[in-house]
């Protein structure tokens, strides 16, 4: 949701958002259940199926799923099993998504905001695009709360979701928070921010939020969110990837975030999940960046940039040889546009998923740093629709559609 820091020196500088060798084996090979025995006494990865009919997801809070002294469980998947995986599906092409009436996730999954309702009726906008995928962060806090009707939250927004033709990226943690507000750094469970016209996402909240980043002895909280969250829908078609962290390293934590970042990883394998796992490339720090390519299934990134320098670094990612997804772009005033960037992610079978659908709360047709009495922007920011579904600008629909269309793929 902000601007990246990237690998190229020309693109430097924090900040915060205002929102400142081939494998052998294949997956996919029929539907086998993975019992929650000790991870030493797991089978050597079994085939399983990887998006065929609907399994009822683990609906209750069941604990910490067993650990052992290393730091690994289960593999990453191999190259074969990524590109094997992949390949049966259409080109990814959807959306961040937060509906218009919250200000940040924290307050989109609280029982006072969340609105299957309303969230049906924006993602038929997605439906009528094309849209076959989209990206949601979770907030900690919210699940801490009452773990279950949170996960019984999760598998009603799936269940709209799959109403509409639209797979789920879920990302579990996120340290972005909104600039100049100390206090947003920890999120809390109960009534959220109101809005501040004219200042770009000015309630956004954190993921579980910067002190529990910073402190090891609450994450065996942590790790009870990750691995219930997971196990709930492990084997649930409707669940495409699981992101595990968005941005680590933002909102000033710097290399803090590191340590938790490995540990997520290594607790998401431990419950097995039919889906891939990665974290999103976004700056140029090179610890964090190390640890997202020796970990990740596949390789997910942000760019915020124009379509050459969107060239340059997908040739670079390519050297990866596991496929891509863009998890966030379009920034129109820097040259991050439909029109010029779309063309680029088609033509090197990149999926992609820009930031936003329907303008709102979140208030994200500002560009970052927009402050109350900054002039309105020439060019909107993000987001295809206004609040009234109007959309921004038509052409923008008819090129997604038209090359979405490509793809005769559909999902299984």
């Amino acid at each position: 949701m902000g601007r990246p820091q990237w690998h190229h020196a020309d693109l430097s500088g924090q900040r915060h958002i205002g929102r400142a060798g081939a494998g052998q084996h294949s997956r996919g090979q029929g539907t086998q259940r993975i019992s929650r025995q000790h991870p030493a006494e797991q089978p050597t990865r079994p085939a399983r199926d990887r998006g065929h009919g609907r399994l009822v997801p683990r609906l209750q809070s069941a604990g910490p799923w067993p650990i052992t002294g290393g730091s690994k469980t289960m593999n990453r998947w191999t190259r074969q099993e990524i590109h094997d995986w992949r390949a049966a599906q259409p080109w990814p092409c959807g959306f961040n998504y937060i509906p218009a009436n919250a200000i940040s996730y924290t307050e989109m999954w609280m029982p006072y905001c969340y609105d299957a309702k309303l969230i049906d009726r924006e993602l038929a906008l997605a439906e009528a695009v094309g849209f076959n995928c989209l990206r949601v962060v979770l907030p900690f806090v919210v699940w801490e709360h009452d773990p279950r009707a949170f996960v019984e939250r999760l598998d009603d927004f799936l269940r709209v979701c799959a109403g509409r033709g639209i797979k789920v990226m879920f990302t579990l943690f996120d340290d972005c928070v909104s600039a100049d507000n100390e206090k947003l750094k920890d999120p809390w469970y109960g009534q959220q921010p109101e809005v501040l016209p004219g200042w770009y996402a000015n309630g956004w909240t954190p993921s579980p939020g910067h002190s529990m980043v910073r402190d090891p002895r609450t994450w065996p909280r942590l790790r009870a969110y990750v691995q219930d969250v997971i196990g709930a829908f492990k084997t649930d078609p409707r669940a495409w990837v699981w992101d595990l962290y968005n941005e680590p390293t933002n909102g000033g934590l710097g290399d803090a975030s590191l340590p938790l970042v490995k540990e997520v990883f290594a607790w998401a394998r431990q419950v097995t999940p039919d889906q891939p796992l990665t974290v999103g490339l976004w700056n140029q720090n090179a610890a964090l960046n190390e640890i997202i390519f020796a970990n990740s299934d596949l390789i997910t990134f942000h760019d915020y940039r124009g379509a050459e320098k969107l060239a340059a670094h997908v040739e670079d990612l390519k050297r990866q040889d596991r496929p891509m997804v863009c998890t966030e772009w379009l920034c129109r005033h820097q040259g991050s546009t439909v029109a010029a960037c779309l063309p680029v992610f088609r033509r090197n079978n990149v999926g992609c998923l820009h930031w936003g659908l329907v303008n709102g709360k979140t208030q994200t047709h500002l560009a970052w740093g927009a402050r109350p009495g900054k002039p309105a922007p020439a060019v909107w920011q993000h987001d295809l629709f206004h609040g009234d579904h109007t959309p921004y600008d038509e052409a923008e629909l008819v090129l997604f559609r038209q090359t979405i269309a490509q793809d005769s793929t559909r999902w299984a």
